[in-house]
């Protein structure tokens, strides 16, 4: 059967029009730049890539090297350009820097030569008028070492560090290594003594003696005749101590000598009274840290303490000593009640020092 309307579907099918030549060409030419333009991207980023690797390791490389500043990473040329001027301020600023230093530096040394200069030019005038430098020279003198020490809160740690030497006369005797000291640094200091309260607490250096009973403890053997034999040496009489340090009881830890029996105590040095103390088997030798000897050692000590050991003298009667005073105070330490000693004891030395004779508060009102 003849269909006309299939024939003209099987020839639409078939049979496509061809382009115009034209379109052709056309069409051709964008496919074939098409290809060049993804292979110049695919290129560009290989490459970009390649760069990014290579400026990675260069930085890694500087870094590993700690040569930020000799070994600079390959930058474009604007950020080249900011380095550059970046290191020329701050070497600018160096500069500064180091001509103000300079500047500084030469100016302190004019001054302190002003001063020197001056200094120079008054002594110079001091001299040529020999009644001023005379008066001047007496007052520092005074005032550095014939100022009176009244407690020991005006010994200072430079006094200790020069371990200064001083004299003054025994007041009190409160246990059998440690006393009250009023110094006497010139004439006319020493009477009355008893209008003069104010006094510094003195610990006896290299000697351990026996403990007497202090805030509710028990005393320990031989400690009454031990404070006694140390009231009648040196009670009210006059004994040279150099000041070392201050222990944790703010008493004054001094290497005390006596008084010579016919020269001044200035010019030849008495005999060591925790020497004398161990001889008389009053004390033990002080062996804990901070001990001090004076110019004898810690050898002349023992030696003492092993004579008065084996002649029996004092405390080594019964030829051995129970419990030492070292053990002793490390017992009650370990109980506890050795911090509320030390309270309690600082407490009575800031209110003994805090005390004024009669004399004193009369004087004071009468200047006020």
């Amino acid at each position: 059967m003849h269909l006309p309307w299939r024939q003209k579907q099987q020839a639409s099918e078939e049979c496509t029009p061809s382009l115009p030549s034209e379109q052709r060409g056309l069409g051709a030419r964008w496919s074939a730049t098409k290809d060049a333009f993804k292979t110049h991207v695919a290129t560009a980023q290989a490459n970009t890539k390649y760069t990014l690797q290579r400026y990675n390791a260069n930085v890694k490389d500087c870094l590993r090297a700690k040569a930020s500043e000799e070994c600079t990473p390959s930058l474009p040329s604007e950020q080249r350009g900011l380095g550059a001027r970046w290191s020329a301020t701050k070497d600018a600023f160096k500069t500064h820097v180091a001509t103000a230093q300079a500047n500084t530096k030469y100016t302190l040394q004019r001054y302190n030569d002003s001063v020197k200069d001056r200094l120079r030019a008054k002594a110079y005038q001091l001299g040529s008028r020999p009644v001023a430098y005379l008066v001047l020279s007496g007052f520092f003198l005074a005032l550095r070492y014939f100022r009176r020490l009244r407690t020991a809160e005006w010994v200072t740690p430079d006094i200790l560090q020069r371990k200064r030497w001083v004299r003054g006369v025994v007041t009190s005797v409160g246990d059998a290594d440690n006393f009250r000291l009023y110094h006497t640094p010139g004439f006319g200091w020493r009477w009355p003594l008893k209008f003069r309260r104010q006094t510094i607490h003195v610990r006896i250096a290299g000697v351990d003696a026996p403990e007497g009973s202090h805030f509710g403890r028990q005393a320990q053997p031989y400690a009454v005749e031990a404070l006694a034999w140390l009231k009648d040496a040196i009670e009210g009489r006059i004994v040279y101590c150099q000041l070392v340090r201050r222990d944790q009881y703010s008493r004054i830890v001094s290497v005390v000598t006596l008084s010579p029996p016919f020269f001044p105590g200035w010019l030849i040095t008495g005999r060591s009274l925790a020497l004398e103390m161990i001889r008389a088997g009053t004390g033990l030798t002080y062996e804990q840290a901070g001990a001090e000897y004076g110019k004898y050692g810690k050898d002349e000590f023992l030696r003492a303490e092993a004579e008065s050991r084996v002649a029996r003298r004092g405390m080594w009667k019964h030829g051995t000593v129970g419990e030492t005073p070292a053990q002793y105070k490390r017992r009650y330490a370990q109980s506890g009640t050795d911090i509320e000693a030390q309270v309690q004891g600082t407490a009575k030395v800031e209110k003994e020092n805090s005390k004024e004779g009669g004399l004193r508060r009369i004087l004071k009102r009468l200047w006020s």
